[in-house]
């Protein structure tokens, strides 16, 4: 399996990285999620993001999720890119692709990164709103869904 992780600040184009993806003519399913910043949170206006990480540990982690999935679904490629900085609304942040044989793998691999990326990947997320900053805090929902895995 082939799997790539990158963090970065820069932008990344979601058509270069699903024809990566697809180019491999055994891969019959191509599943992406894209995470973006959102505009409203806890009921507040949200302006933008900054994230921060802990580098070569985040990277670390982000592979040995590549490699778990891996062992659960045969797959051929992931791709992980998380961005950190400062992002404004609407910025992507996170980008994860799997490319599998079939559908099934490809989903389900997918939405297990996430799920776990979430809980396990060293991020810290200041949210800027109209009125103030603030540090976001795991969410039990979060926990919850990796936990099903």
């Amino acid at each position: 399996m082939d799997s790539r992780v990158s963090v970065q600040t820069a932008d990344f184009s979601l058509a270069d990285e699903y024809a990566a993806l697809a180019q491999d003519r055994s891969a019959g399913a191509v599943v992406t999620f894209v995470g973006k910043v959102r505009d409203l949170n806890l009921g507040d206006d949200v302006i933008g993001l900054h994230l921060e990480h802990y580098p070569g540990m985040t990277e670390k982690a982000l592979s040995h999720l590549c490699d778990q999935a891996q062992q659960r679904w045969p797959l051929q490629h992931v791709r992980i890119i998380h961005r950190v900085g400062d992002l404004d609304v609407g910025a992507q942040i996170v980008f994860v692709g799997v490319a599998s044989a079939h559908r099934g793998a490809s989903f389900a691999a997918c939405e297990f990164i996430m799920d776990s990326l979430k809980t396990q990947a060293p991020f810290w997320k200041k949210e800027r709103t109209t009125g103030a900053e603030r540090w976001i805090e795991s969410r039990e929902s979060d926990h919850q869904a990796a936990k099903r895995w």
